[in-house]
């Protein structure tokens, strides 16, 4: 993972940190800009960093990385050049599938890749190798003989990319937007979420300039990523292949098909005893066997890979309780090596006006907390010999007051209350300080708690089950208005959005914090599975709340062993956490801050 910052600039002297003492000029606002890119993407990657500047007739342009080593046996500095071409190279991702990358760093395999590709194709090569490719990745790849600037986020918008123009001269890409100093914060309007699905290519040897101005900053070309035939997501040496044919998607629309024996089936509560029946039932299981399968192999492809740098713990879990996140870490101690503990950071917030209502409650004992102690046992009843580090991050109201201003910058573009709550609670669960709850610990030392700093790097989220499982309550809306119709109609909504929804800024809060996250429920495999199936194998909102929703993952959750967290009902963690309302009960999501 790691932290990309590029300028883009008309041709002249290119801004460099000591012109910061020159007032009123283009030089003075892009070196400042800069310097706190810098700042802020070095948060993101801690461990190498590295910048450069190529010239052009019409434009120079100034590339920076930051690394978090997460791949390979050596940290590999970026931006990686190719030693033939001198193409420049930007990689914030992971290659979890599409391309042999063994016990090398992905971005270098990658750039290796696209050079041999490149040869045979000399103009579409970008679009045919991120064709074959599964992961998330924001990337920005110079290619310095066409002079041309390739840069894009992954079909679903797991990693965060903004752009920024200015005065028509400059561009600016960048992981994060500048962050000013906590007193006084940056002025960072004009930044944009680059949309994912698309590919975009800047010519720089074809900028048009009107007395020394771009109109805007040169023409830039899309190419975008599109539904089609599945088994064309293969590289292909088809030179006859349009540009445009070359992005499709790795899964299909959602199936609007119902399932032919669910029309007329009399439903029952599962919580009153046919939890047991539906798991053990022939027209449940096949599919109950192949969301394991498939979301066990997801989670295998974004671990096994991590280089432990001396750390006994890799793989953490954000972790409610919820039937999502328990799921995954249910199926994660089956993959790894039963000496690595596994951590679970469950956040909680001091809420100023929660605690007026209730005044004799522990300030911490929000409902995560609850839920999340009581999905801990469950683990480590089904597991008892992995140990199950359970961090619970307690936040009191004066860091709260002590980090928005840090977080809401981190936030830039998105801007609601939402955002906030949201970000604030993902920013110090990341973060990952709190008391420690370990049951190996317990047998041993007879103590519960002791303060702790989470080792992992790498965080597994549960982000994407919702939109795909049928979780939210305008899902259950949809059924009432229209029952299978209305609800197939909505998932599929949903889904189409995915990257144009919140994933890119939950990639600039946790990333952050020097981790990386990685949604074993947005891997390409599990995507396509759970679009090809009847709608009523995934949800049915017959079944009361709490149960209809993500039917399907509650049933795999249930023969897993997880029996109380199979029927938890959806909380969000703004409310989950008690980040939401904390010191007004009137401000709604949907407000800007």
């Amino acid at each position: 993972m790691c932290g990309i910052q590029v300028l883009v600039a008309l041709s002249e002297p290119l801004p460099t940190p000591r012109d910061v003492a020159t007032t009123g000029t283009d030089v003075d606002t892009c070196s400042e800009m800069w310097v706190r890119l810098t700042a802020a993407n070095s948060r993101r990657g801690p461990d190498a960093h590295s910048e450069m500047i190529s010239l052009y007739p019409l434009a120079c342009v100034k590339l920076g990385a930051h690394v978090l080593h997460l791949r390979g046996p050596h940290t590999q500095t970026q931006p990686i050049v190719a030693e033939d071409t001198g193409d420049i190279f930007c990689w914030n991702g992971e290659v979890f599938s599409g391309l042999d990358i063994g016990n090398s760093n992905d971005g270098a395999v990658l750039l290796e890749n696209i050079q041999q590709i490149k040869l045979q194709h000399p103009t579409d090569y970008i679009l045919r190798m991120f064709s074959t490719i599964e992961g998330p990745y924001a990337f920005v790849y110079l290619d310095h003989s066409q002079q041309k600037l390739w840069f894009a986020r992954d079909y679903l918008g797991r990693r965060s990319l903004l752009t920024k123009t200015i005065n028509n001269r400059t561009l600016l890409i960048s992981s994060v937007a500048d962050v000013g100093c906590k007193e006084e914060p940056s002025d960072t309007s004009g930044w944009f979420e680059l949309p994912a699905q698309r590919i975009y290519c800047l010519d720089l040897a074809n900028l048009r300039q009107t007395e020394h101005e771009m109109v805007p900053l040169g023409p830039v070309v899309e190419y975008k990523w599109h539904y089609g035939n599945l088994n064309s997501c293969t590289y292909s040496e088809d030179s006859t292949k349009k540009a445009d044919d070359l992005l499709v998607l790795p899964f299909d629309r959602v199936s609007q098909d119902i399932g032919n024996d669910l029309a007329n089936t009399d439903i029952h509560d599962p919580r009153n005893g046919e939890m047991a029946d539906l798991i053990n039932n022939p027209k449940w299981v096949p599919f109950i066997d192949r969301l394991e399968h498939e979301l066990t192999n997801a989670i295998k492809v974004r671990v096994e890979s991590i280089p432990s740098n001396g750390l006994d713990s890799r793989v953490g879990v954000l972790f409610s309780g919820g039937v999502d996140c328990i799921t995954i870490a249910a199926l994660l101690t089956t993959i790894l090596p039963r000496s690595e503990p596994i951590e679970l950071f469950n956040v909680a917030f001091e809420n100023p006006r929660q605690l007026k209502l209730q005044t004799n409650e522990n300030a911490y004992n929000v409902p995560d907390r609850k839920t999340g102690r009581q999905g801990w046992e469950e683990l480590c009843n089904i597991d008892p010999t992995r140990e199950w580090r359970f961090v619970e991050v307690d936040v009191p109201y004066s860091q709260v007051l002590e980090y928005r201003s840090h977080i809401r910058q981190l936030l830039i573009p998105s801007d609601t209350v939402m955002d906030m709550s949201i970000g604030m609670a993902i920013w110090f669960a990341s973060r990952g300080i709190g008391n420690l709850i370990s049951n190996i610990q317990k047998q041993k030392e007879n103590q519960l708690q002791t303060e702790y700093i989470g080792r992992s790097r790498v965080l597994l989220l549960g982000m994407g089950a919702d939109e795909q499982l049928g979780g939210y309550s305008r899902h259950r809306s949809a059924w009432d208005r229209g029952k299978w119709q209305a609800l197939g109609q909505e998932i599929e909504l949903d889904v189409s959005r995915i990257a144009t929804r919140n994933l890119g800024r939950d990639d600039r809060i946790i990333s952050d914090n020097a981790k990386e996250a990685r949604f074993p429920f947005l891997a390409a495999n599990v995507v396509r599975f759970l679009s090809e199936i009847p709608l009523g194998r995934k949800m049915d909102m017959r079944y009361p709340r709490g149960m209809g929703e993500k039917l399907l993952l509650r049933l795999l959750a249930y023969r897993l062993g997880l029996v109380q967290a199979s029927t938890l009902a959806k909380r969000a963690i703004q409310f989950g956490a008690r980040t939401a309302k904390m010191e007004s009960n009137q401000s709604k999501g949907h407000d800007t801050l």
